[in-house]
């Protein structure tokens, strides 16, 4: 049985470390809290090798007496609390007397410090959280923190942490959160040598966004302020025409500490409830203010998670004040609140590659020549026929494709009327014409066989379903058994229509399905992409895509480049943080080019990149999302055609995230729901 005794110093010491101490952006923040808690409004923060290597975080504050250098680096020395009532209204960023100890415990460390009352600084340094050497120095007022070879005498940590880039991301991260959460403090920073990022700090919090987020994104920041309960909110929100395609721009603060908020989070989304598209999420820099005793900031070791008294107070502050900054707006275009213009049909493959022109535009008599040479002379009453007419022009616009065209000799024009359209398309097979005592069927038209009367009716306009299975006695081969039974006929189907601009409604037999177009459109643009070999066309960007993500998804990115380049996107650091993009695929509009990289960054985050096979997989994923038609937008019968006809073939089933793309409502069920079964 093992025996209970205590641990040595240096291993707790360690352990304790592990708590505060994650990576090097932990040490970055620990050490710019305690000179915003010093009075600094200079900070420059200079990392190399992503903050492994050197740390060196240099402020203008008070500085620390020469008694008191080497007691900085005990456990639980703070000059931030004395009793334990002052745990009840806790107003600094760091009062635990923990960071710095943590921080020597595992890498080399060296301070220099001077108080405004002394004549002569002091210099130590640590190795391992033991003091090897302090002696007087000559500097300026304030103090200079440097931290060499983090982890060093910790193996088990140090395996764990990622590239140079990651890690100086999130280093470079953590001094934007800062800048941001006090902007009266001019932040510098430095990554091997090259600055990043310089705020100001004047005071005002547009400055710093400025600084921090681009002048391009921060011109689709308004202000916002609110108050009520003993807090109040203020600071920037997105507009919804300027929301983005992942959370990574929203910054929560509360009493100038940065957070992670659930609380606030929702409050905020739930006041763009339908003012902005699915998908998409605003941005933000709000800062809550309200008593110090109203929230609880000792709830986890690095302080970014804290507890409020009362969660609902904080929501309908932050709620409110989002709500009315966005009802109060007036410079959004107004065409956003208008219909959007429909749009016309295109071809069906058009909706593989949406991007490309569908047809050139034709004047009346090129579209009247054009009917002519196909079949015959278009009546000018056809173009608004409710039926026929438009079944005409689809047919024009829209001709075979698989065989030649070819004109009929000069008997059987004779010896036929010319039809009013030519023969139809079916999945890019080209059909028999109809011959004389057969009516003509439309490009739509349903899946039955033409009716030898001629006074039948034609199919009604917009239906279409798959070609009827030959007989028995023509389908079964010569010198076959004539009582095999043949295989069971499928039922034809009909597109019967689509509801909310979203749901394609295909009727077969004694059932009805509901085909969401979205989820149907991205199976396929998936298949198609995969079954490509992961080789999409590329095109050159006339002007060139530059966006500024946020810095531990430019990393991410940055450090994919070879598979981003294999995907047709040629991009490469722009500097400051931004990301440009000269190349992309021919399907993947130029506008959509961050939101899909900024998606792609957040799955690789999350599932990293040890398997190259699921990485290019979620590429594929966000790439046929961001290609695929959406829900809510109007399409033209040969897409809805094209969409219905993958579906029904068997080819798509399920979308590439799981979900089914169609529902099925049986005869039984839907007269049970009248009350006639």
């Amino acid at each position: 049985m093992p025996h209970i005794q205590q641990l040595d110093p240096h291993v707790a010491d360690l352990i304790a470390a592990g708590e505060v101490v994650e990576r090097p952006a932990s040490v970055v923040k620990e050490l710019m809290e305690n000179a915003i808690d010093a009075g600094a409004d200079k900070l420059t923060v200079e990392i190399q090798h992503g903050g492994m290597a050197l740390i060196r975080v240099t402020d203008n504050g008070c500085g620390i007496p020469a008694g008191e250098a080497a007691t900085a680096f005990l456990r639980h020395a703070t000059s931030k609390l004395r009793t334990e009532y002052d745990l009840e209204a806790i107003g600094t960023l760091g009062f635990r007397g923990e960071a710095l100890a943590a921080i020597s415990a595992v890498s080399r460390i060296q301070l220099l410090t001077r108080t405004a009352e002394e004549p002569l600084g002091t210099a130590l340094s640590l190795e391992g959280g033991q003091l090897t050497e302090q002696e007087e120095a000559g500097c300026p007022q304030g103090t200079t923190m440097v931290v060499k070879d983090l982890f060093y005498n910790t193996p088990a940590r140090l395996k764990f942490m990622k590239k140079d880039a990651y890690e100086g991301a999130a280093c470079f991260a953590m001094a934007q959160r800062v800048a941001l959460s006090h902007p009266e403090v001019s932040v510098k920073f430095l990554r091997d040598g090259k600055q990043e990022l310089l705020t100001p700090g004047d005071g005002q919090l547009k400055s710093a966004l400025y600084a921090v987020l681009g002048r391009d994104l921060a011109l689709g920041f308004t202000p916002v302020r609110g108050s009520g309960e003993g807090m109040s909110v203020s600071g920037f929100v997105s507009l919804p025409t300027c929301c983005r395609g992942s959370r990574g721009y929203q910054h929560f603060f509360v009493n100038g500490r940065y957070v992670k908020s659930r609380t606030m989070m929702a409050a905020l989304e739930e006041a763009y409830a339908n003012q902005k598209m699915v998908g998409r999420f605003p941005g933000c820099v709000l800062h809550l203010t309200t008593k110090l005793n109203a929230v609880d900031v000792n709830v986890h070791p690095t302080k970014q998670e804290v507890k409020f008294g009362s969660e609902k107070r904080v929501f309908d502050t932050v709620y409110y004040a989002v709500k009315s900054t966005l009802e109060a707006d007036r410079s959004r275009p107004a065409a956003l609140s208008a219909e959007p213009p429909r749009r016309t049909a295109r071809q069906a493959s058009d909706i593989i590659t949406p991007n490309q022109t569908a047809f050139q535009t034709m004047t009346a008599e090129q579209f009247r020549s054009t009917a002519e040479r196909r079949g015959g002379a278009l009546p000018l009453h056809d173009f608004t026929a409710p039926g026929a007419g438009r079944r005409t022009v689809q047919a024009a616009l829209f001709p075979q494709r698989g065989g030649r065209e070819q004109s009929p000799t000069p008997t059987e024009s004779a010896a036929r009327p010319a039809p009013s359209a030519p023969p139809p398309v079916d999945g890019g097979r080209p059909q028999a014409a109809p011959t004389e005592g057969q009516s003509p069927v439309s490009p739509v038209g349903a899946g039955v066989p033409d009716s030898p009367d001629k006074s039948a009716p034609p199919p009604a306009d917009g239906e279409r379903g798959q070609s009827p299975a030959p007989t028995e006695s023509a389908a079964r081969p010569a010198g076959t058994d004539a009582h095999i039974s043949p295989e069971p006929e499928e039922l034809p189907w009909r597109l019967a229509g689509e509801v909310l601009n979203t749901y394609i409604i295909v009727e077969q037999g004694d059932k009805v399905l509901l085909i969401d177009k979205h989820a149907a459109h991205e199976r396929m643009n998936f298949d198609r992409l995969k079954a490509a070999g992961y080789h999409p066309m590329v095109q050159t960007l006339l002007t060139p895509v530059v966006f500024t993500p946020p810095a531990e998804d430019g990393a991410a990115l940055l450090a994919q480049l070879p598979l981003l380049e294999r995907f047709g996107f040629e991009a490469e650091d722009f500097g400051g943080g931004a990301l440009i993009v000269r190349t992309a695929p021919d399907d993947v509009a130029a506008g959509a080019i961050p939101d899909l990289l900024l998606e792609l960054a957040g799955k690789l985050l999350t599932c990293g990149t040890a398997d190259p096979d699921s990485a290019r997989d979620a590429l594929l994923h966000t790439m046929a999302c961001k290609a695929a038609i959406k829900g809510g937008q109007k399409n033209g019968q040969s897409e809805l055609m094209a969409v219905a006809k993958a579906v029904m073939d068997g080819s798509v089933k399920y979308c590439p995230h799981g979900r089914p793309v169609a529902i099925e409502l049986t005869r039984q069920q839907i007269e049970k729901r009248f009350g006639r079964a």
